[in-house]
C-alpha cells in the first residue's frame, strides 16, 4: 500500500525542537515520523522511544542506525523492548553508517556488505524469538535467545545506495531505505534490482521500499526544494514543491517506480509544524486516490 511519511531532519533542527515537532505531527494526524542517528548527534533507540511514549498513534521509522555502532544483540534488545511497549509503531533500519564516522570512533569494517549479510539476518532471527548462533567475520552469536522477544517481529529495514547492497537488502532485509535526490527512473532501477534479489533468493513478494524525497510547501517552495537537490540536474524530477495538491499528484511518480512508502524531507528553511501540517494532508490525499 503506498502510504506518506515525513522527516526530523537533525542537521536544521536540534534535540530540544524534537518534541514539539512531534506532537505537531501527532496532532496533524501524520501517519509516520522518520529519523536518522548520524555521528554525533542525537541517538535512534532513546529519540524513538521518547516519541512514541508522547504519542499514541504516530508510527516512528529510523532510517537508519549504523550496524557498526551496536552488537546485534543489543540492537535487537533495543528494538524488542521499544515493539513490547509500543506494538506495531516502531519501524526499525540499520545501514553501514558513514565510513568515516565509523573510522572515527574505532568501528569502521573492511567489508560493510559483508557486515549486513551476517547482521540483518542475525537481528531478524533474533527478533523471530529464534535461538540464533552465527560464526561470521563480524557477527559472532551462540545460542543466543532473547528472553523477551516482540509478541509480532517489526519490519527491518535496511538502507542501500549502490548496486550491491541494494541486491542485498532485497536478499536479507524486510524492508529498504533510499536516500534523497533520486529521479523516478532511478528509484526505478534501484526497486526492480531489490525485489529481483528477494526474488533470487527464494524470499518472495512483500518488500517494503521506503524513499526520503526534498519536498517543500509554501512561498518560495520550488526555490527552497532546488537549493537543497543541489547541483544535480532536472531537479524538478529529485523533489516535490508546491500544495499538498501539487505534492501528492507528483508522488504519484515516485509511486509508480515501485515506492512503497514516500517519505518528505523538509527543505532546509520553513516552519515544521506547518511541514507536518502539509504533510499530512498529502497523506489523506494519497490514501483518497488508492482507496
Amino acid at each position: 500500500m503506498t502510504r506518506i511519511g515525513a522527516i526530523f531532519n537533525p542537521y536544521t533542527h536540534s534535540p530540544d525542537e524534537f518534541r514539539d515537532a512531534v506532537l505537531a505531527a501527532e496532532s496533524e494526524g501524520l501517519p509516520e515520523l522518520w529519523i536518522w542517528e548520524d555521528c554525533f548527534r542525537q541517538s535512534a533507540f532513546a529519540t524513538v522511544g521518547a516519541a512514541l511514549a508522547w504519542t499514541e498513534a504516530l508510527r516512528i521509522g529510523i532510517g537508519i542506525a549504523p550496524m557498526p555502532l551496536r552488537n546485534v544483540a543489543v540492537t535487537a534488545m533495543e528494538i524488542a523492548t521499544v515493539e513490547r511497549q509500543f506494538p506495531g509503531r516502531l519501524l526499525p533500519g540499520v545501514g553501514h553508517g558513514v565510513l568515516d564516522w565509523m573510522g572515527q570512533v574505532g568501528a569502521r569494517v573492511a567489508s560493510p556488505l559483508t557486515l549486513m549479510r551476517e547482521y540483518v539476518p542475525a537481528l531478524r532471527g533474533l527478533l523471530a524469538g529464534e535461538h540464533v548462533t552465527a560464526e561470521g567475520r563480524y557477527v559472532t552469536l551462540r545460542g543466543v535467545r532473547l528472553d523477551y522477544p516482540p509478541a509480532t517481529p517489526p519490519l527491518v529495514y535496511a538502507a542501500a545506495e549502490g548496486p550491491k547492497t541494494l541486491r542485498l537488502t532485497g536478499e536479507v532485509a524486510d524492508g529498504t531505505v533510499l536516500d534523497s535526490g533520486h529521479t523516478a527512473g532511478e528509484y526505478a532501477v534501484a526497486t526492480t534490482a531489490i525485489r529481483e534479489a528477494r526474488g533470487a533468493a527464494g524470499r518472495g513478494d512483500g518488500h517494503d521500499v521506503v524513499a526520503y524525497v526534498v519536498t517543500a510547501f509554501g512561498a518560495d517552495a520550488e526555490a527552497r526544494a532546488v537549493a537543497d537537490v543541489g547541483d544535480k540536474p532536472a531537479p524538478e524530477e529529485r523533489a516535490l514543491w508546491g500544495d499538498p495538491a501539487e505534492v501528492a499528484a507528483g508522488a504519484r511518480r515516485f509511486f509508480d517506480a515501485g515506492v512503497d512508502d514516500v517519505v518528505l524531507l523538509p527543505s532546509s528553511r520553513g516552519d515544521i509544524a506547518e511541514f507536518y501540517r502539509a504533510a499530512a494532508e498529502v497523506s489523506r490525499l494519497v490514501g483518497t486516490s488508492v482507496a
